[in-house]
């Protein structure tokens, strides 16, 4: 690698997701906005929203990388590396941008699933509490809970 690029690694738990050699420009956004690193850039350290990290190769092609939060360090004004908890690779910006939404879309929905399961369950408990408790006055909450949960 030259003195006029940048390597550049995003991992997450369970994979390398990008490993570039020859990178000229990167771009990336933290709590701060948008900023971006070339080669001899300062050591940094930024924990990064979530965001589409953008970066050019000598060859003058563009890649992109959607990250769903992350750690990015540069060191020695030469290697840029990035931990994410996940991210999707992609080479159109707006088709990149509309998966990730889908992804978002349906990781609300679960999550909002996932509550109004729970919030049942809750209500069915407490109903179950309530009708044995209504049956004999002298039974304990816990004594009600423990015969439930048995």
């Amino acid at each position: 690698m030259s003195a006029r690029s940048l390597s550049l690694v995003i991992t997450t738990p369970l994979a390398v997701l990008a490993e570039a050699e020859g990178v000229t420009s990167f771009r990336a956004s933290d709590d701060s906005g948008s900023f971006g690193v070339m080669p001899g850039h300062a050591d940094l350290l930024s924990v990064l929203r979530d965001c589409v990290a953008r970066w050019r190769t000598g060859k003058g092609e563009w890649h992109y990388c959607a990250l769903h939060g992350g750690v990015m360090t540069v060191e020695n004004g030469d290697t840029i590396r990035i931990a994410c908890r996940e991210g999707v690779l992609g080479t159109d910006v707006a088709t990149l941008e509309a998966e990730v939404r889908r992804h978002r879309e349906a990781e609300a929905q679960a999550t909002s699933r996932a509550r109004v399961s729970e919030a049942k369950l809750h209500a069915r408990a407490i109903r179950q509490i309530m009708m044995h408790l209504s049956h004999d006055q002298n039974i304990s909450v816990e004594t009600a809970l423990d015969e439930i949960f048995q």
